[in-house]
């Protein structure tokens, strides 16, 4: 049987990421009255005067389009309700940095100066603030998230009126913005449906009275469902706001998973395999209806009885890869590896979603976003420990202190656990 071990779920009152953009709204009844269906918006005031200057702001923005060398697609322009092409706004790094897609900090000057916004994508892997928010969130929501930023001359906007195939909070740092938000057209679309499929729909939507209207100033969060249609206006100065975009996981890839599995199960299957009549004319719309009726059979056969766990365990590889467990510094981390004392502290590597599953010859296997290894059973007590507790001493994770210095230089090897406090 396979053995798995997660963090402790933490109670939706310590849901302490989610509860910060909430403000007054408490967790729970987020979760039973608003996710993915109603809008809410907590200011500045209702959150206790916190204005996201700790996340975000213009400095930020001129350090990173300055000073970091981003590359596409980190960066993107838009003028008119449309992005630029990727040509507008880059250029080649010149010597020693071979790359032809490097942000150009002059065209941007230019770009900004004549009324363009300037979009950071990626800020969940850019930017230290914003990721450890990002990563602490998408643990609170159980879902994945991303964070953009988006800058915006005055009296200019980004983008027209158009819905996001996954939900929204928007986190204003600096400046102000005028949003106007209507109901959607298309309740609750997938990701492969995005609002240009439906565009005249949302064009004619665009054109009624709004659902809410309403200015965002530093400090403001609003929470849109996927769907809402949405537009955005800088007023009197430059706006930057973050758009965290929380890509939920649905029924719908439930559906995928059963059927990945199933079409799996369909190979084992004889009657499956077997080959169609010799001199198949599939002009006749007749001619295979018995055959459809054997694979749809053995395909409902093979949904039917799968497992949930299997379900589970494919939609669970899906969102080990959507998200990045906290970072590491390897250097350092190896560096202390190799001077390990047992009274040395190790603590659990964050947001690594890890199990622990059978191995062979007495060895078991130990599976997280930071990789796959292998290693004897008689290790898991000092694991568990440490899984239960985050933060040990290195002599408490075996009995004999030799033990117990080789499985904590091989979890902080294998990215499973640091040495001291790797901020």
């Amino acid at each position: 049987m396979t053995q798995t071990h997660h963090l402790p779920t933490r109670a939706a009152h310590d849901r302490a990421a989610l509860a910060r953009l909430l403000g007054d709204l408490d967790p729970q009844t987020f979760a039973t009255e608003y996710w993915g269906s109603r809008l809410h918006l907590a200011s500045a005031g209702a959150r206790g005067g916190d204005d996201f200057s700790d996340l975000f702001g213009l400095d930020a923005v001129d350090e990173l389009v300055a000073d970091r060398g981003l590359r596409t697609p980190f960066l993107r322009v838009a003028r008119d309700g449309s992005t630029l092409p990727d040509r507008t706004f880059t250029s080649g790094g010149g010597i020693g940095a071979a790359v032809a897609d490097q942000v150009s900090d002059d065209r941007l000057l230019q770009l900004f100066a004549d009324g363009a916004t300037i979009v950071l994508q990626g800020l969940h892997r850019t930017w230290a603030p914003v990721r450890e928010l990002s990563a602490a969130l998408a643990a609170d929501l159980g879902h994945p998230v991303q964070v953009n930023a988006y800058v915006t001359p005055p009296q200019n906007q980004g983008f027209a009126d158009h819905y996001d195939v996954h939900d929204v909070f928007v986190l204003q740092v600096h400046g102000e913005k005028r949003w106007t938000l209507r109901d959607p057209v298309h309740v609750d679309p997938l990701r492969d449906e995005p609002w240009t499929e439906r565009r005249a729909a949302v064009e004619e939507r665009a054109r009624q009275d709004p659902a809410l209207e309403t200015t965002l100033r530093p400090g403001d969060c609003l929470y849109l469902p996927r769907g809402w249609i949405h537009a955005a206006r800088a007023l009197g100065g430059v706006s930057v706001h973050l758009t965290i975009g929380v890509h939920q996981w649905t029924r719908s890839h439930l559906g995928e998973a059963l059927l990945e599995r199933a079409r799996a199960a369909l190979a084992d299957d004889p009657e499956v395999r077997r080959s169609l009549p010799l001199g198949l004319d599939l002009a006749r719309v007749d001619a295979l209806e018995g055959d459809v009726e054997v694979a749809r059979e053995a395909l409902l056969r093979a949904v039917r009885d799968l497992p949930a766990d299997q379900v589970v365990r494919v939609l669970r590889g899906r969102a080990r890869s959507a998200q990045r467990a906290a970072p590491v510094r390897p250097l350092a981390q190896l560096a202390a590896a190799d001077v390990l004392d047992p009274d040395d502290t190790l603590r659990l590597r964050a947001h690594l979603m890890l199990e622990v599953l059978p191995g062979t010859g007495g060895d078991v296997v130990v599976s997280s976003r930071a990789g796959r290894f292998g290693m004897p059973s008689a290790s898991l007590p000092g694991l568990r420990r440490l899984l239960d507790t985050e933060a040990v001493q290195v002599g408490d994770l075996a009995d004999d202190p030799g033990e117990a210095l080789a499985l904590a230089r091989l979890l902080v090897r294998r990215g499973v656990a640091l040495v001291g406090w790797d901020g």
